[in-house]
């Protein structure tokens, strides 16, 4: 059966491999990227491809919370039904680390935009549907200062660890909240250092196969293997379902991230 498929950061890396192979077996994808340019031969590449999937092309700078509800709204008005979002969009180092809204870029990109992105779209996703936050393994515990942009934290590596253990934590809280009532929710670690051009550039390292990545995030975004997952973390450095550091299994922390994130969207939006 034909899914329609919205990818965010699915011009190059992870997300364009995973595109890749979605296209390939027909589905409709909807390709988020931030650069117009790039997105536009993005999407002749893969219309080129054989299997009969349909392609769409979807601008947006996720840095900025109203690009955010703007994507949110084009997708909407264009689709009734969306059967997956795969937010794969991420951040690590930058020259540019604070945003127009005042927070740290990779707080903004990894976990504060897939947040705001997810919630606007969730009712256009059935509950046979998922919601794919690709995470990682390296995670550490969140200072809510530094998640409100109020102090920077100099290390990227410590940046980047908190904003996915963000991300992870309101994925399962997010689960929790829906019990039955919604698409599954998974956090997926796709892969530690794979030859993405983040990685390269983060770590100078030409990383493993980033198929590897790929084909995980197609896995938990279409598989049976994944269906009754709602709100479980899969690490594939491990090749299955693992815990995340505990703060990400601790409902009152995660509870309390969400709040502080709802916090800033109001005050943004204000």
């Amino acid at each position: 059966m034909t899914k329609t498929i919205l990818i965010t950061g699915a011009t190059d890396g992870i997300g364009l491999e995973a595109a890749k192979i979605l296209v390939s077996q027909g589905h409709r994808v909807l390709l988020h990227g931030r650069n117009p340019q790039k997105l536009e031969a993005v999407e002749k590449s893969l219309s080129a491809l054989s299997g009969g999937g349909v392609v769409e092309g979807y601008v947006a700078d996720l840095s900025r919370m109203a690009d955010v509800e703007l994507l949110a709204q084009a997708v909407a008005e264009n689709h009734a039904n969306l059967d997956v979002l795969i937010n794969n969009a991420g951040v690590y180092k930058t020259t540019d680390t604070v945003t127009s809204d005042g927070l740290d870029v990779r707080f903004a990109v990894n976990a504060i935009a897939p947040y705001l992105l997810t919630q606007r779209l969730i009712s256009h996703i059935p509950a046979s549907g998922r919601v794919v936050n690709v995470s990682s393994a390296a995670q550490s515990p969140v200072s809510p200062a530094a998640l409100m942009g109020r102090i920077q934290i100099s290390d990227d590596f410590t940046t980047y660890a908190q904003s996915k253990l963000t991300l992870t934590m309101w994925s399962h809280h997010l689960a929790l909240s829906l019990q039955d009532d919604g698409p599954a929710i998974i956090a997926v670690n796709p892969g530690s250092l794979l030859g993405s051009k983040m990685v390269k550039e983060a770590f100078g390292v030409a990383g493993s196969d980033i198929r590897i990545g790929a084909k995980i995030l197609v896995r938990a975004a279409l598989t049976d293997e994944f269906a009754a997952s709602s709100g479980k973390y899969f690490d594939n450095d491990r090749g299955q379902f693992a815990a995340p550091h505990p703060d990400g299994l601790s409902p009152q922390k995660c509870q309390d991230i969400v709040q502080v994130i709802e916090g800033i969207l109001a005050e943004i939006k204000s």
